[in-house]
């Protein structure tokens, strides 16, 4: 499922126009971003934990090259499913 699909799949299940669920999924997914850029976990109770990890800086392998280079520490963004979702999914 994409993008498209999923605005029209949040139209036709909520009854809002399909601009409408645009922008509340562009809200949601903008809310969500600028939570986590600020360090905040986004906790959706049955759905799952948006949160950020931190990766430690690290030696690596250029895999064309076989040569070692050194990788800069960063933040990545990390989603924990929900009860909830799992038991549906499975």
């Amino acid at each position: 499922m994409n993008k498209t699909e999923l605005v029209e799949a949040i139209a036709k299940e909520s009854g809002l126009k399909k601009t409408e669920a645009e922008k509340a999924l562009k809200a949601f997914i903008d809310t969500v971003g600028k939570a986590l850029k600020k360090g905040d976990k986004v906790q959706l109770v049955g759905f799952g934990t948006f949160e950020v990890t931190k990766r430690a800086a690290r030696e690596g392998r250029n895999p064309r090259t076989n040569e070692k280079m050194k990788i800069k520490a960063s933040k990545a963004p990390k989603f924990k499913a929900g009860k909830a979702l799992k038991d549906l999914v499975n």
